[in-house]
């Protein structure tokens, strides 16, 4: 009997903390684990590009990157020509200090853009002084191909033929120099005349 009567007893207070519970008596939380931490999306490069011509210091180096990823193959930018002018305006810019760490990319770089602008003789003048700086580099040598290129269609059309043959000469080395520098990428396997040269040169 006695026994009976321990485990009744014993059953009171779990009754008890049962009922409470349900009554909307204050429980305990159950600890949970914080929520994942979400990083914010990086910043579009358009707009990291318009802050910079509004203020925003960046080094030779992060022009440089910011400019390389904005004129990469495929990217819409090269035919934004908003985007291309501020990215012009930021390059020259970055050209003037006196920062010569990433001078070749810089040049490069504003050479491609001139190339898109359809203005040729700053883009080979570009292009030519990036190469001087850093003769191994495969978009420049890639892009100077296009532009001897492009000049050897011109001659041909004014039917200069000899010069003709001079340009496209030139853009062959110069596109043999590109694969041999980057023979992993795609684009420099192509033909020259794949590509749509951007109209008679300036």
């Amino acid at each position: 009997m006695l026994r009976v009567l321990t485990r009744k007893i014993w059953l009171v207070p779990v009754i008890l903390l049962t009922l409470a519970g349900c009554l909307g008596a204050p429980v305990a939380p159950v600890q949970q684990a914080p929520p994942p931490v979400v990083e914010a999306p990086a910043q579009p490069d358009q707009i990291r590009l318009e802050d910079a011509l509004k203020g925003r210091t960046l080094s030779n180096g992060e022009v440089a990157e910011l400019s390389d990823r904005l004129l990469c193959d495929g990217n819409t930018c090269l035919n934004d020509e908003k985007t291309m002018a501020r990215l012009e305006i930021l390059l020259l810019r970055a050209l003037k200090s006196p920062e010569k760490s990433q001078r070749a990319v810089l040049l490069r770089n504003l050479g491609i853009i001139h190339y898109h602008q359809n203005k040729f003789k700053n883009a080979r003048q570009e292009l030519q002084n990036s190469n001087e700086l850093n003769p191994r580099d495969p978009r420049t040598h890639f892009y100077l191909a296009r532009l001897f290129a492009q000049q050897g269609e011109v001659y041909q059309k004014q039917g200069k033929q000899k010069l003709s043959r001079q340009q496209f000469k030139r853009a062959s080395i110069e596109m043999d120099m590109a694969r041999k520098l980057a023979p992993g990428n795609p684009t420099y396997k192509q033909d020259l005349q794949h590509f749509n040269h951007p109209g008679p040169g300036r």
